[in-house]
């Protein structure tokens, strides 16, 4: 087998690699029958050289790889018929920005497996950027947060940016005055409860976060969906969440109790279609609301948080929600907006670590079984697979409509 890592085409740009060039050397040597071969790119964090230095192939046609990696989403004139790819596709939600995307794939009878759904036989996902997500969300937020309340300044992260120096810049006693809710308690709300204890920060109960006076300040909470969700009918019913995966209609968001206390709210819970609002254009147009910045870390567009309403980037990572127009402008003009950050790339920030990252579970639960003859029926590839030569697999089945209809 040859495999292809190609240049992120996604605007804008991701400056990630699912492998950094040792890891390929590594493969290389455990794997005779692999052959590697990388796309001249000019946005890698890993310069091409760096690659063909240790005499790995550069260039530019792929045309003759049969499994091609990425990390975003592929540019549709860059898509190659008959290969099998894998990169973060963003589709199984029926997204509709990548309706084309899925469609073109159909159309070129491309196999495409999708990283999110590279997962163990315990459900549980292999390959995630999700600890990064947090860690530099959690940055993005601080800093913005200085800027808009002008008690402090942190640099702007650029290509040689790192974890260590990320760590570095929070570690300094800030005047921070914040009070945070974190939603989630996965991958993503471990990276941002790591970043905002060095910073110093002290977590309380969600109880004491509620109660604690306004002079109680560099405190955060972790709210769980138990936390977030009330039974309609019955308030006082103990959550149970195979119950309410089964019965999402009979829920409400009960988030808004936070919104009351905190001034910064940073997401990082999962949120799916079907699931309730947990801040929406008439809670954000409250006067009780005491969020001023949300750092929207699941970046779910109009999704869970109303007030995202589009992803920024990296170049421009805040934008103001007017709660009165429930429309965009310009960051940091008015302080009665609620700025927003809502990068939706955030561990490119740290491309170069976050690749070697990325690149060391792919080595250690991909590979193994790419060297196999017929790989594409282990079942972890299996389970990650949404087109088979152009066709839905039976678990993905259900986007038969979404793939299908125009627009």
């Amino acid at each position: 087998m040859k495999i292809g890592i190609i240049k992120e085409t996604k605007n804008p740009v991701d400056h990630r690699a699912p492998l950094d060039p040792k890891q390929i050397i590594e493969l290389q040597k455990k794997y005779p029958t692999l052959q590697f071969a990388v796309q001249k790119s000019d946005v890698r964090a890993y310069h091409d050289e760096e690659y063909a230095q240790l005499g790995i192939e550069v260039k530019e046609d792929m045309s003759d790889c049969d499994f091609l990696m990425g990390i975003k989403e592929v540019a549709l004139n860059h898509l190659l018929p008959n290969k099998h790819y894998l990169f973060f596709g963003h589709i199984a939600k029926m997204q509709p920005y990548n309706r084309p995307l899925i469609k073109k794939m159909m159309g070129q009878k491309i196999t495409f497996s999708d990283y999110e759904y590279l997962v163990d036989e315990s459900g549980v996902r292999v390959s995630a950027f999700g600890w990064w997500a947090g860690v530099v969300g959690v940055y993005n937020t601080l800093r913005g947060f200085g800027i808009k309340t002008g008690a402090f300044t942190y640099p702007k992260p650029d290509r040689k940016f790192t974890l260590d120096r990320l760590l570095s810049i929070v570690k300094q006693d800030q005047n921070y005055g914040a009070r945070i809710i974190i939603t989630g308690a996965g991958r993503v709300s471990q990276g941002a409860q790591h970043v905002l204890k060095i910073a110093g920060y002290q977590e309380v109960s969600n109880e004491q976060f509620l109660n604690m006076p306004e002079t109680e300040q560099n405190i955060y909470t972790v709210a769980d969906i138990d936390a977030l969700l009330k039974h309609k009918e019955n308030p006082a019913k103990p959550f149970d969440l195979g119950y309410y995966v089964q019965h999402k209609d009979q829920f409400r968001s009960d988030f808004y109790k936070f919104a009351k206390v905190a001034n910064i709210f940073i997401s990082c819970h999962f949120w799916g279609m079907g699931d309730p609002v947990y801040l929406s254009k008439e809670e954000l147009a409250r006067e009780d609301l005491k969020i001023t910045f949300i750092g929207d870390v699941t970046c779910d567009i109009m999704g869970s948080i109303q007030s995202t309403l589009r992803a920024s980037t990296h170049d421009e990572p805040y934008y103001d929600y007017n709660p009165l127009t429930a429309a965009e402008e310009p960051a940091f003009s008015n302080p009665r907006n609620i700025t927003m950050m809502a990068v939706d790339t955030l561990p490119d920030a740290l491309a170069m670590d976050t690749s070697t990252y990325f690149g060391e579970t792919l080595t250690e639960h991909l590979f193994p079984l790419l060297v196999k003859e017929h790989y594409e029926q282990e079942s972890m590839i299996e389970r990650a697979t949404i087109l088979s030569k152009g066709k839905l697999t039976p678990r993905f089945s259900y986007l038969k409509e979404y793939a299908e209809t125009d627009g």
